[in-house]
């Protein structure tokens, strides 16, 4: 994989991407890119075409970048592997699943770091309760505190360890 850094208006959308791109996406990319740099290259056709990457190219554009990192997908792909790609760059992320207690974790602790709005996150809530949930695990013995991630809604009582 050979990494090249071309013109932002040298690359071209691709105009049959079927992933969107709201304004929010793109503000949390352009967030991430501004405080972390651009960490993966986007991939691009011989035609600088971009195969993978639409919000990192919208995003990069929005935050005035001249240029950014590609890699080419390989000259032997036909369009249709091509299409393929694409098409599974974008699924497989979805097909993920949160590990719950973990991301409440690195939510509790980045917050005391960033502003992980600016990540796509909701902050956590916090708020008395009279009669804890006892459905959610518990993490702490303080039992009369609840909290809940209002980007995946999961709840828990006391402070994850």
């Amino acid at each position: 994989m050979e990494i090249e850094k071309v013109a932002l208006n040298k690359l071209k959308f691709d105009p049959t991407n079927a992933r969107k791109h709201s304004a929010r996406n793109i503000e949390v990319i352009a967030n991430s890119l501004k405080d972390f740099g651009q960490r993966k290259p986007i991939v691009v056709t011989a035609f600088d075409v971009v195969v993978a990457g639409n919000g990192t190219l919208e995003a990069a554009k929005t935050l005035g970048w001249k240029d950014i990192e590609i890699v080419r997908v390989p000259e032997d792909w036909t369009e249709e592997q091509t299409k393929a790609f694409a098409l599974t760059d974008n699924r497989s992320a979805e097909l993920a699943e949160w590990d719950t207690s973990a991301l409440a974790s690195q939510l509790l602790e980045l917050s005391d770091y960033f502003d992980i709005q600016d990540f796509g996150f909701n902050p956590l809530v916090q708020q008395e309760v009279e009669t804890p949930p006892t459905d959610f695990p518990d993490f702490s013995n303080d039992a009369k505190t609840a909290y809940c991630c209002p980007k995946c809604n999961y709840e828990w009582n006391g402070a994850p360890k």
